[in-house]
């Protein structure tokens, strides 16, 4: 392994780099201990291995391991396969789907595929992620089939998602996707304002739901559709692309067989990828997944599927 690289640039360096379970758990040190090994129960910098290659904290005397309280502990699998999967996935442009891990990296069952890739959507949204900002466009769309009797911002069955899309000197930049219970003010300014910078000039159309934005920190533009010789999609243009794009990609890569317990986090590998479309490197997106994978606690089939299972991954 290349000690002064964050990341395997293409595929030849990750077999290069990834060949043991100790150059797994060394990458997975310096990514979690970047400034060396600090104990989690007293922040203890002193430390030595044990012969089951455990650190024994000097000043406390705490035991922890490499993966304790990251995404892999416990697994019954190797970490070259984790690492495997997870160069896999980013390394898929259009989306991964269970079937599709299943017969690529062999695995057993559809349900152990579908589980892996559940864990790994959880990690895809980095916490405190920054906010978007500049002109930013917002509207919600509903994802589902057809359903009679439904028209408008009434969502029925269907799951309602509120988008906000940049669009900065003629180009689209990040989104950002959030599954919402309805079309309130509640609901619609709870996701502006958790993802929108202030003073940000938010475009959206004429619904009542985002009037209270003209008296919040940010800049409101309406842009009223019935009184426009302009249809929503011409007058919204940014975020209507990806929500047509998202439900393609839905229905592309998933058939459209999403659950609505599971949408969020499929909205959340969209988000991922769209923000990362313009990457030269699968290996730096590897490197962001394995950095997340790191603060995220591991989470069993049980917890995925609430549900209680015969054996947890």
């Amino acid at each position: 392994m290349i000690r002064d690289k964050k990341y395997p640039e293409n595929y030849e360096d990750f077999i290069a780099w990834f060949k043991t379970e100790e150059d797994c758990l060394e990458y997975i040190s310096r990514i979690r201990w970047k400034d060396g090994f600090r104990c989690p129960k007293c922040l203890s910098q002193k430390a030595w291995s044990t012969d089951k290659g455990l650190m024994h904290c000097s000043a406390c005397g705490h035991q922890t391991s490499v993966i304790a309280g990251t995404l892999f502990q416990g697994t019954r699998k190797s970490l070259r396969l984790w690492f495997g999967v997870i160069w896999w996935v980013v390394s898929q442009k259009n989306g991964s789907s269970a079937l599709s891990l299943k017969n690529s990296m062999n695995f057993k069952s559809y349900e152990t595929a579908w589980t892996w890739l559940q864990k790994l959507r959880r990690i895809m949204v980095m916490p405190g992620r920054e906010l978007l900002n500049g002109s930013v466009e917002v509207d919600e769309t509903y994802l589902g089939g057809e359903e009679a009797g439904v028209k408008g911002r009434k969502a029925g069955s269907k799951v309602l998602v509120a988008v906000a899309v940049e669009g900065n000197d003629g180009h689209i930049g990040r989104v950002r996707l959030r599954c919402i219970k309805n079309a309130s003010s509640e609901e619609l300014l709870s996701f502006v304002t958790d993802n929108v910078s202030k003073n940000s000039r938010i475009i959206t159309d004429a619904w009542t739901g985002y009037s209270p934005l003209r008296n919040m920190e940010f800049v409101h533009d309406v842009k009223n559709i019935s009184q426009s010789n302009k249809n929503a999609a011409e007058l919204l243009p940014n975020v209507h692309l990806v929500i047509s794009l998202v439900k393609r990609w839905l229905l592309g890569t998933h058939q459209g067989a999403v659950s609505e317990k599971y949408i969020q986090y499929y909205l959340d590998e969209f988000s991922f990828r769209f923000n990362r479309r313009l990457s030269r490197h699968r290996g730096k997106l590897f490197y962001r997944m394995i950095q997340q994978a790191v603060i995220q606690e591991a989470i069993t089939m049980d917890e995925i599927t609430g549900k209680k299972m015969k054996h947890n991954i």
